[in-house]
């Protein structure tokens, strides 16, 4: 895609964060997630990147690092990703993706994770086109 650019992101680029996950999930933007990325922006030891077509953010990867979870070395997790809906399928993904791969296999990491919804079959079909497979993790939930 002609005039995309893959950068760092930055605390200012919550408002549009929040917006594009707002579009995508059909709910209101909602303060803590706007919070949350402005925090993640600011943390040295994350990597997140967002994805600007023309100046503007289209699309967003949020990664953070985990040491020795449950059994598992040094790993990077990606927490959350979005694109503009009229964006989607055009590679922004990946590239995103690719970015955050390359980051974080420089400083050693071997291992990359993700958590996905069973029955969230375009996320699967994606994360699988980046390589992703079952892990040895089942997701436990408790709700309060």
């Amino acid at each position: 895609m002609e005039k995309l650019v893959i950068r760092k992101l930055k605390k200012e680029d919550a408002p549009e964060i929040a917006r594009i996950n707002s579009v995508i999930t059909k709910s209101p933007p909602k303060d803590e997630f706007r919070r949350t990325i402005k925090e993640l922006a600011q943390s040295p030891g994350n990597v997140s990147y967002v994805a600007e077509h023309n100046g503007k953010v289209v699309g967003y990867m949020i990664s953070y690092l985990l040491f020795g979870g449950f059994g598992i070395g040094k790993s990077a997790w990606i927490a959350t990703l979005g694109v503009e809906p009229k964006f989607m399928g055009q590679g922004i993904g990946k590239a995103l993706a690719k970015k955050i791969f390359d980051f974080h296999s420089k400083k050693g990491i071997k291992s990359f994770y993700t958590s996905v919804r069973w029955d969230s079959t375009d996320l699967l079909s994606f994360f699988k086109t980046l390589g992703f497979d079952r892990s040895n993790f089942i997701n436990l939930k408790k709700e309060m």
